[in-house]
């Protein structure tokens, strides 16, 4: 089979890029013909033969307003669709496997692939990973800045919600143009060229499937695990959080609850815009991003971890990597989170965003003996391997 995986980012990013780069060595492994489109990048891992992809665009760090001589290319890419439209020409895939695209990407590359098959007459079918609930949330958080608090409002009263809220970044701007791209590709329908939508929570196929235009092309399949070695650790001394430093991760709360935690010991693994922050709590080690064994054994050595998330979470990797090492996880009540965690058996859920709940939990779990009692129920807990889920989205390419 010829699979042609696009995801705006072609280098490691977070867990949308883990996912893309793990599931397209797999179908290679399998002898299945595998090409990537994405952004240009000098740190892409994943690439394809003919060197076809958009520029790369960096809207954190360069700003909307450095962008504004064309904003619309935060909502159609003419450069996008054409090269997405000559890659097709070239591979002339079987299965078009979309994960992250929009703003960097837009949806216009749906655009490519409906003028393709039309061209064409090519039973080529387009499957698309939801890693977040962009296609029903402009901001792709469902979360309000500053307020920790959830929010599905562009669910029940329209897009125009975000901009009332600054859902994106906080920023009036930023906010109005991802309103726009909502409501534009909304009107032109274009996601209903997806043949299946791979919601990896039940929180997600449920929001998702408000979109009477998605409804019905939803399946839930949870995320895969890498072949992770699930070995004993003598457990350390120490509190883990690992992933992103933003705000919407709960990172304003978490630092909170650990200046008032001084007899704890916490251990930070990665990094973000929040990272200037964790410096100067003496209880707080950051020992920034790291990967691999680095980051496999301050994962299994940990007492236990947390994942504070105060927007609505889909399915963490990080919640599934540290059971898999054995690591129990204080998790919040966003999102899927709760789907992964077996609360007082392989970890506990608290109250998004409610300081005094984290920290109540945090000291009554240090001072028990829970963290180790529940290390072989994490080890135990089952997740499908590459293998299993390889099996079923194969199917799922297929239109099985």
């Amino acid at each position: 089979m010829r699979i042609l995986m696009v995801n705006k980012f072609l280098y490691p990013a977070g867990g949308a890029e883990t996912y893309v780069f793990q599931l397209g060595a797999y179908w290679e492994a399998k002898g299945h013909k595998v090409e990537y489109f994405g952004m240009d990048h000098p740190e892409n891992a994943v690439r394809n033969r003919w060197g076809l992809y958009t520029a790369a665009v960096d809207f954190h760090k360069s700003g909307i307003r450095s962008n504004m001589v064309n904003p619309l290319k935060l909502v159609y890419s003419i450069e996008a669709k054409r090269k997405m439209g000559e890659l097709l020409k070239e591979f002339q895939p079987d299965v078009v496997h979309i994960n992250n695209f929009n703003y960097q990407l837009t949806p216009s590359i749906l655009l490519a692939m409906e003028q393709y098959r039309k061209r064409y007459g090519r039973k080529m079918r387009i499957v698309y990973t939801a890693h977040d609930p962009q296609l029903v949330c402009p901001s792709h958080y469902m979360y309000r800045p500053g307020s920790h608090q959830a929010c599905d409002q562009c669910l029940t009263g329209g897009f125009v919600r975000c901009i009332a809220g600054r859902c994106i970044h906080g920023s009036l701007i930023r906010s109005c143009l991802g309103t726009a791209e909502a409501l534009y590709w909304n009107w032109r329908k274009v996601y209903g060229s997806i043949d299946t939508i791979v919601c990896p929570s039940s929180f997600m196929k449920e929001k998702l499937d408000t979109n009477p235009l998605l409804a019905g092309k939803t399946v839930m399949l949870r995320n895969f695990v890498g072949n992770i070695e699930r070995r004993e650790a003598q457990k350390g001394k120490y509190v883990l959080y690992f992933g992103r430093y933003s705000e919407e991760k709960g990172i304003r709360t978490l630092l909170e609850v650990c200046r008032e935690l001084p007899h704890i010991p916490f251990v930070f693994a990665g990094s973000g815009p929040l990272n200037d922050l964790i410096s100067g709590i003496a209880n707080v080690r950051n020992v920034g991003f790291l990967s691999g064994e680095a980051l496999d054994k301050v994962i299994r050595e940990a007492r236990f971890s947390i994942c504070p998330s105060e927007c609505n979470e889909n399915c963490p990797f990080s919640v599934i990597e540290s059971m898999m090492h054995g690591t129990p996880v204080l998790g919040s009540d966003r999102g899927g989170i709760p789907e992964l965690i077996e609360d007082g058996c392989t970890g506990w859920i608290f109250k998004a965003g409610d300081k005094d709940a984290l920290k109540e939990k945090i000291q009554l779990i240090w001072e028990s003996e829970e963290p180790e009692l529940f290390v072989q129920a994490c080890r135990e807990k089952q997740f499908d391997s590459p293998e299993e889920y390889g099996n079923k989205m194969l199917r799922i390419y297929r239109g099985e």
